[in-house]
């Protein structure tokens, strides 16, 4: 089943927006980001890949949301003046660990997962600073290997199929999701 997403603000929505568009447009792609990351999570079960535990399926869309956040950021570079950037990008952060803290807290139980949530994301970033992304082209291929080789770490290469998952991200979960990502991203600056 195809995924939904509604990422543009109707007339009568923008009229009621408050004067910081940019928070609430932060805000609305955390949401869609989280439902892009569990489709994808969920997605990745159907195609056979295994997970052991709901801590893996939480770590995985963990990933996801890390290398949507640094898409994200390569994209609105061009398009707002640094401290602008700077307040999307961790306005959208800190919304997605407040998704992270209450989805774990539903599952495992009282703790801190928006901090870990958050260091994960900071160690992520300093990776993705390595490889390349344009908004023109997309993502390069060590953009890709990059988000795929940390989803692969996650799953337990017991289970034979899920050594294949790093194939997957590149060449079919990866590039949806960034395509879907970044209209959703281009509707709500529009």
């Amino acid at each position: 089943m195809a995924l939904r997403i509604k990422s543009r603000w109707t007339e009568h929505a923008k009229e009621k927006l408050s004067d910081d568009l940019l928070n609430e447009n932060a805000q609305a792609l955390a949401y869609i980001y989280w439902r892009l990351a569990l489709d994808r999570a969920k997605n990745l079960h159907g195609e056979d890949f295994v997970y052991d535990t709901d801590e893996q399926r939480i770590y995985v869309i963990g990933e996801y949301l890390a290398m949507l956040v640094q898409m994200s950021d390569r994209v609105v570079y061009a398009r707002l003046e640094d401290e602008d950037r700077q307040q999307f990008i961790t306005t959208l952060a800190m919304r997605l660990a407040d998704h992270m803290q209450d989805n774990a807290t539903d599952l495992f139980g009282e703790g801190d997962y928006r901090e870990t949530f958050i260091k994960m994301l900071n160690v992520r970033a300093e990776g993705y600073a390595e490889t390349d992304y344009s908004v023109e082209d997309g993502p390069s291929y060590g953009f890709l290997h990059y988000f795929g080789s940390h989803v692969h770490k996650v799953l337990d290469e017991r289970h034979h199929d899920n050594k294949w998952v790093i194939d997957q991200i590149m060449d079919v979960d990866g590039p949806e999701t960034i395509k879907k990502a970044s209209k959703a991203l281009k509707d709500l600056f529009s």
